[in-house]
């Protein structure tokens, strides 16, 4: 009697690398989408005909409400892909995610006043939303453990490779004149609109796995990348085309900073890497906020001295948080859920991560005007207390299998981890390649038993 796996049909006849390959490709590909609708806006919001067009000059509030709204839409995205996670399968939510990511550029393209374009924001966040929670799950469930966190950190550097051609266009575009300096950069998302290549579908939370997601946004990232050209014009004093053109150029030291991450991910584990980088991000954030301080002083005779040195750290505050909490946060939610609540457990990591977006990226336009200096006091607090919640509560997920770790939180039930070797060793506990031997050779004797039977 034939064993029936034998005979199933590979999806898109494809199977094995081949299939990993194209998953890969799918989703890297929306995560690029993400990245350039992320970052495209903080572009246009400092382009003076989308301000004279939408009556936004002088209006900070107004600016910030607009450009958060589509984390709002994102929050409900990533709610919604709950259910459509399990109905739809993870192939399907993507292409719907995208099909409304679509309409919702549609509106902002064509928007001449404010309502519309929060409506097409909000309506592009809920694709966007559903995307973000779908595609890293996607690639984790279907990759062997010691190419899974690689290939969801690629995904992730193919957001930042995203983000970086966002702030490419707008700088490119500021050159001209006209609605075109802002429309076609936000109408060049329909480039990356993704084709999905293969089919594949599958079917006891706890707070900190969805905790990774908040402590993303508590970095300070979307203090940034939403808002980085315009930091650099308020806080740092400098011109609108130089502030562009240096948010480009830290785009690309973004990037190859996320690459760098690549051989590192599994090598040194998740606990270590988030650890140093917590340290580095908060580092230069203090430094970032000294530096502002002495620029914000009137009779201080070097400001300019500092306002060059202050840029340095954001650039070097990118190469920290592109190694570690660029894609470690959105990988963590995979590995700690168990199968039967991975779906709804990604759902909620995703959705806190889009709830704590919409608060930074509300709050930093009006921090900015009326704390000055003392707004980055804040980054740098969270960054560093990010170190002991790591060291003591998150368990390492690197080189295991999704199975190890299920058998981990089952037999330890306790939220300190810092004193359990199965739980800080970035290499796979001895035991867990012991035990998945001890199935294998149970399996092995149950198939041959059940062939002297057949035979």
């Amino acid at each position: 009697m034939p064993d029936p796996s034998s005979t199933r049909k590979p999806y898109f006849g494809l199977k094995g690398g081949w299939l990993t390959f194209w998953i890969t490709i799918a989703c890297a590909t929306d995560m690029t989408l993400f990245g350039y609708d992320q970052g495209v806006f903080g572009g246009v919001i400092v382009t003076d005909d989308f301000l004279d067009v939408l009556h936004l000059n002088g209006k900070t509030s107004i600016i910030s409400t607009v450009t958060a709204v589509y984390d709002v839409g994102c929050f409900f995205g990533a709610i919604a892909s709950m259910i459509l996670g399990e109905r739809l399968g993870r192939k399907k939510s993507i292409l719907w995610g995208t099909i409304i990511m679509s309409i919702g550029a549609i509106l902002q393209i064509a928007a001449y006043g404010v309502p519309q374009m929060m409506v097409g924001r909000i309506v592009a966040g809920i694709g966007n939303g559903i995307n973000t929670a779908t595609a890293p799950m996607w690639q984790g469930e279907t990759s062997q453990a010691k190419w899974r966190g690689k290939l969801v950190v690629i995904e992730l550097i193919m957001c930042i490779a995203g983000y970086s051609l966002s702030t490419w266009m707008t700088f490119a575009f500021s050159f001209l004149s006209g609605p075109v300096t802002w429309r076609f950069p936000l109408a060049f998302q329909f480039h990356t609109t993704i084709t999905a290549a293969v089919q594949y579908e599958r079917e006891n939370s706890i707070p900190w796995r969805a905790g990774s997601q908040a402590m993303q946004q508590l970095a300070g990232i979307n203090v940034t990348s939403y808002y980085l050209t315009t930091l650099l014009i308020e806080s740092v004093g400098l011109s609108n085309r130089l502030a562009r053109l240096l948010t480009a150029c830290n785009s690309i030291s973004y990037l190859l900073a996320g690459i760098l991450a690549i051989p590192n991910i599994e090598r040194f584990g998740r606990r270590q890497i988030l650890m140093i980088c917590s340290l580095g991000q908060g580092i230069c954030y203090l430094l970032i906020t000294v530096l502002i301080r002495f620029n914000e002083m009137e009779e201080y005779g070097f400001k300019k001295q500092v306002a060059s040195a202050s840029v340095a750290f954001f650039f070097c505050y990118y190469l920290f948080f592109g190694c570690g909490f660029q894609g470690i946060p959105w990988l963590l939610p995979v590995e700690l859920n168990s199968l039967s609540m991975r779906t709804k457990g990604v759902s909620i990591a995703t959705a806190t991560n889009w709830a704590f977006n919409f608060m930074v990226v509300e709050i930093t336009p009006i921090g900015i005007k009326a704390l000055g200096w003392k707004f980055y006091i804040i980054w740098t607090v969270f960054n560093f207390s990010f170190i002991p919640l790591i060291y003591f509560f998150y368990p390492e997920t690197a080189n295991r299998s999704l199975e190890d770790i299920d058998r981990f939180f089952i037999e330890n039930k306790g939220l300190f981890v810092n004193s359990n070797p199965d739980a800080t060793s970035a290499n796979r506990p001895t035991r867990y390649i012991e035990c998945e031997l001890g199935i294998m050779n149970a399996q092995d004797k149950a198939d041959a038993a059940h062939m002297e039977i057949v035979a």
